[in-house]
């Protein structure tokens, strides 16, 4: 009979212990991430013309702060990282839009550079761990000293304390003509800043899991993206993941002054986050009335992180 029991427990307890290692499994699996890119076009306090006369100190139409609550809602991300948003009091107020709609984001940045009406930020359900953010970068055409303008949004968000990503927002220079210098060249020194800062985050860890995401206002074929991407033999190497919408097409702007659609909005990510993109849910947002909240589309991509079995399996 002792014999027959130290059998059946020799058959059954590495059953049990598979059957809990399975649990652990499956409880140290990660959801899948959404992340969003949206330019909500000037969720801020500033001059405005509501058709008829010139409208002083006026905050963002009630009306386009609603579509843009209603996009973000439909898309449902757990990060999101925001273009044109004004002071601390607008992120507030945007965090209360969202929360109404049943989005609640507990943590969030703002980075802001020289422009000080516009700035980045980034709210998240996530905790974040570090804050990185540049708002005193400058560069020199001639003998000019610039800012750059809205400086870079530079976070690491903890998905699970075992799994982080950095998140880097950017809004360049608009293609918009200024007399100080050329809009171009200075998009092209904006550009090499972020250059700059990944390689300087590569060098610590060349395993950083990064987004780099926002506004470029610049077109792909363009030096300055071809800067931020850097060379395809190089360690920093960014990865553009390209995105299309429902009907296959790739802009994410629109000018109606000369009815111009063009591609500003982007994702590049680090070469050790790219087998965790899944590009099935890499898109870009789409919906008939966007121009009734912003002249941008917001931008999506999903994250499927590793399972993390660290535990049970290795130990037994």
């Amino acid at each position: 009979m002792l014999h027959r029991f130290q059998h059946i427990r020799r058959v059954v307890r590495p059953a049990v212990l598979l059957f809990c290692t399975l649990l652990c499994a499956r409880a140290q699996e990660i959801e899948p991430v959404t992340f969003c890119s949206f330019n909500l076009k000037n969720w801020l306090t500033m001059e405005r013309f509501d058709g008829r006369r010139t409208l002083h100190a006026a905050t963002k139409p009630e009306s386009e702060k609603e579509r843009v609550v209603e996009f973000i809602k439909d898309i449902n991300p757990g990060v999101l990282g925001v273009c044109e948003i004004g002071t601390d009091k607008d992120v507030a107020d945007l965090k209360a839009h969202l929360k109404a709609a049943g989005l609640d984001y507990p943590h969030s940045e703002r980075a802001h550079g020289g422009d000080t009406t516009r700035s980045l930020a980034l709210l998240s359900r996530f905790p974040i761990s570090a804050r990185n953010s540049q708002t005193d970068l400058t560069y020199k055409i001639g003998e000019t000293v610039f800012p750059m303008q809205r400086g870079i949004l530079d976070v690491t968000v903890d998905i699970t304390p075992q799994y982080q990503v950095r998140f880097l927002g950017v809004h360049l220079k608009s293609k918009r003509a200024v007399a100080e210098a050329d809009e171009v060249l200075m998009r092209r020194n904006e550009a090499h800043l972020l250059r700059t800062r990944l390689d300087s985050i590569f060098a610590k860890d060349l395993q950083a899991r990064i987004i780099c995401y926002g506004d470029f206002n610049e077109h792909r074929n363009e030096s300055a993206i071809s800067e931020i991407i850097g060379s395809r033999a190089s360690d920093g190497y960014m990865v553009d993941i390209f995105l299309r919408d429902v009907s296959g097409l790739v802009w994410t702007h629109f000018w109606d002054a000369a009815d111009v659609y063009s591609r500003f909005d982007y994702f590049f990510v680090s070469r050790a986050l790219k087998p965790q993109v899944d590009a099935r849910k890499c898109y870009i947002y789409s919906a008939r009335d966007f121009d009734k909240g912003s002249d941008h589309r917001p931008i999506v991509m999903t994250l499927n992180p590793p399972t993390l079995i660290k535990t049970s399996a290795a130990q037994e």
